[in-house]
């Protein structure tokens, strides 16, 4: 070897040395963090030391591989991947505005497509094809998208604005196209699937109020509720759902423009452009968001600035009827109309010194009606049972059965205070019922955007006056309990039952959880024996004083999917009904067999304790079921609507009562709403009364029932509630009579004043029974 070669071979021995000394410390400096005291700009530098010898590391294990073939053909590869990706699209703004314009389009139509149904005719052969056309899902469609050049009424494009403005939030607020797309299609769609499922069920579209049960953490329950026959359409929804999530990934990959609106979060002032786009997107949010709040808060107020622009544009609110409204305005259109919700209307005389001439007037009434009457209501244990959805099926046109689905109940209408009860809703609004039972308090007295009281009113209620209550001043915080074979959250009941002064609320999922839960057959509910047993149980717990208890049944809650074993109705049925909605009676009316006979068993078990016991029976609502009933029933034929609202009742007492066999007169009794419960029971059992059910029973005798509209009716009165004389015929607002109206202004001020005003009744002795 020569000296020369010799030279070079050490100097490369040598550098190699080198490197390695220098790695040989450079791992040991990897194996040290800098100190806590560590400036700023040395842990900077450090990461970057670190940074630039893990890249040496990685160029020294790859210089062997990049001089074979494989690791030139690699490299070839990667450069014509990263060519290529260099150069890939930068989506236009016009092509934003395109995708932009289709899905917001897409979605309007779509979620308007989720309110109709296709009719039903009683003789199909009488009705024209042209009609048939027009009264079709794609005629009602056709209809509401063109009735634009036709009529000149514009709903579809202010449903595009509006929801096209929600768009822009997400855009703006994600700053990314793409994924703001996919977003808000996946919002419209469920809201769609959610909105044709439940108008479908309960007549009632989608609400703010129904976020209630998402947040309360019920989703699972909500999904039980769901129809078999609805599956394929939610399994079609989440592949859609799916498929456009999919895409808008792959189409935010390949999109060269990251950001919308170019902005950076570092430096963002380090050039003119920067702060530009930066400023660009903040005043682009802070603008979108600030207009959509503006037009939801003001949408329902009249005169507002929203209000007017969308009358100008064809909206015409309907809040007495959300599906109406829904329908003709459009799903999301009622929905921000409902955001922001109203209480009520302040009454012109509201003062605190006539809410105290209200109560002297109410309380010498009541010491007038007291002087009759010698037992108090805390000297019986009152049982008030809402029974989830119980209704005679027989009293709805088409409907019939060779044998009668609730006998005993029937015959024991006939010997003790029975009659009918005027609901708020169709196939849903359990809560609200139970509401007005609890309370005394009407929804027809509320404005017409509060929807669910127990979402929208009483979460928000410093305190809430309850009949319970009246038990709990004689016999301490455990003179209430209440049961309900469900789950707690189900409309906030928890939560609310607190306020409400429950000093138990025994569940599914309570602690300690409700003890009997038996199901019939196939049923995913537990049955109303089971639910009435629990009742038993805590009547026999030893307590040695009476009390108010609540029980919310759920046997007969929907969906109905032929879950027994042995139903007689199926053979018995003599109604022309077809299809599912003859399955679902059938199935509905064995269900209304079983609990006419766990009942009366129930009652018979009450008439052998030995301590007065009354109890307060009611169905919340008819099921949703009866779409035949529904579509063959005018609009105008104020008697026949009210016929869909009106739910069995009754109030029994055992033999150990004083007012065992007690029966008030068909004209006191006959029919009734929710609200008089307590007032009716309190003169069912010859019992005293506080000036606020002195105020509530002669506002019975005046009007019967009363409700929000659940029929249209040729008056145009400015209050369009229904009130129902005592033979059960609708009663416009200008024939009712001036004490009627007087005792109607009255309560105004009551309700008003508990909810929504200064609560000056709190401070009194209203709601005390002397």
């Amino acid at each position: 070897m020569t000296k020369q070669e010799t030279e070079t071979q050490v100097t490369h021995v040598s550098e190699q040395e080198t490197r390695d000394n220098k790695r040989s410390v450079s791992a040991n400096e990897d194996m040290r963090l800098p100190s806590e005291e560590a400036t700023a700009p040395t842990r900077e530098s450090w990461i970057k030391g670190k940074t630039h010898r893990f890249h040496e590391r990685l160029a020294d294990l790859w210089e062997p591989v990049a001089n074979t073939a494989i690791g030139q053909w690699v490299i070839q590869i990667c450069k014509v991947i990263s060519a290529l990706w260099q150069k890939r699209l930068r989506f236009s703004y016009a092509f934003y505005f395109i995708v932009f314009a289709i899905t917001n389009a897409s979605a309007v139509t779509f979620l308007q497509w989720s309110m109709y149904y296709e009719p039903t005719y009683a003789d199909p052969d009488a009705v024209d094809q042209t009609t048939k056309l027009l009264n079709s899902v794609k005629g009602q469609l056709t209809k509401f998208v063109s009735q634009m050049w036709m009529e000149q009424k514009f709903n579809w494009l202010l449903n595009f604005l509006v929801m096209g403005l929600i768009y822009l939030v997400l855009v703006f607020l994600i700053n990314r196209f793409w994924i703001a797309t996919a977003v808000f299609s996946a919002v419209m769609i469920t809201f769609t699937v959610a909105n044709r499922i439940k108008s479908g069920l309960r007549g009632e579209p989608i609400l703010p109020s129904d976020l209630n049960f998402i947040t309360g953490g019920n989703g699972g329950e909500i999904s039980s509720f769901i129809p078999k026959d609805s599956m394929p359409f939610v399994q079609h929804a989440i592949q859609l759902l799916i498929a456009i999530a999919v895409a808008c990934v792959v189409l935010q990959i390949l999109d060269r423009r990251n950001c919308f609106i170019p902005f950076h979060w570092k430096h963002p002032f380090r050039n003119a452009k920067t702060i530009i786009g930066n400023c660009s997107r903040v005043l682009a949010l802070l603008l979108s968001v600030v207009t959509l709040v503006s037009f939801t808060w003001n949408l329902s107020v009249p005169g507002s600035w929203s209000y007017m622009w969308a009358a100008r544009l064809g909206d015409s609110p309907q809040l007495w009827n959300a599906m109406g409204d829904a329908a003709n305005n459009g799903p999301m259109m009622n929905f921000l109309r409902l955001a922001h919700v109203k209480t009520m209307t302040k009454p012109d005389d509201y003062s605190q010194q006539t809410m105290e001439d209200l109560v002297a007037k109410y309380t010498k009434n009541a010491k007038s009606t007291n002087q009759t009457r010698a037992a108090n209501l805390t000297d019986s244990t009152v049982i008030m049972i809402l029974s989830e959805s119980f209704s005679d099926p027989t009293r709805v046109p088409g409907v019939s059965f060779s044998e009668d689905p609730m006998p005993n109940l029937r015959n024991l209408k006939q010997t003790t205070t029975a009659g009918l009860m005027l609901s708020t809703g169709y196939g849903g609004g359990t809560a609200n019922i139970e509401y007005q039972s609890l309370t005394g308090l009407s929804m027809a007295m509320f404005d017409d955007s509060m929807q669910s009281m127990y979402q929208e009113l009483v979460p928000h209620e410093k305190q809430a006056y309850t009949f319970n209550q009246i038990w709990n001043e004689q016999y301490g915080e455990n003179g209430s309990i209440a049961f309900h074979p469900y789950y707690k959250g189900m409309y906030l009941r928890d939560s609310n039952y607190k306020k409400f002064g429950f000093s138990k609320f025994l569940t599914l999922d309570s602690d300690p959880e409700i003890t009997h839960q038996d199901r019939i057959d196939n049923s995913v509910y537990v049955s109303d024996a089971a639910a009435y047993q629990n009742v038993l149980d805590a009547l026999a717990d030893g307590t040695n004083h009476s009390r108010f208890m609540q029980l919310v049944t759920i046997q007969n809650h929907m969906p109905y999917s032929n879950w027994y074993n042995d139903n007689q109705f199926v053979e018995g049925d003599t109604s022309t009904l077809s299809g599912d909605e003859r399955q679902s009676v059938e199935t509905y009316a064995k269900g209304v067999n079983i609990t006419d006979q766990a009942t009366t068993d129930f009652l018979n078990q009450l008439d052998t304790i030995d301590k007065p016991i009354t109890v307060i029976f009611y169905g919340d609502h008819l099921p949703g079921i009866y779409n035949t009933a529904v579509n063959g029933t005018s609009m105008t034929d104020t008697k026949g609507r009210a016929n869909l609202y009106e739910t069995d009742y009754f109030i029994w007492s055992n033999q150990a009562s004083s007012s065992a066999g007690a029966k008030l007169s068909e004209q006191s009794s006959s029919y009734t709403s929710s609200n008089f419960f307590m007032s009716l029971a309190a003169e069912h059992m010859n019992a005293k009364v506080s000036a606020y059910l002195e105020l509530l029973s002669e506002l019975h005798q005046q009007i019967p029932a009363m409700s929000r509209p659940v029929a249209t009716s040729d008056s145009k009165d400015d209050d369009n509630n229904t009130y129902l004389s005592d033979d059960g015929n609708v009663v416009p607002y200008d024939s009712l009579s001036a004490k009627a109206k007087k005792l109607l202004q009255d309560y105004e001020l009551v309700q008003y004043d508990l909810t929504a005003g200064k609560g000056y009744l709190n401070d009194t002795d209203f709601f005390k029974v002397k």
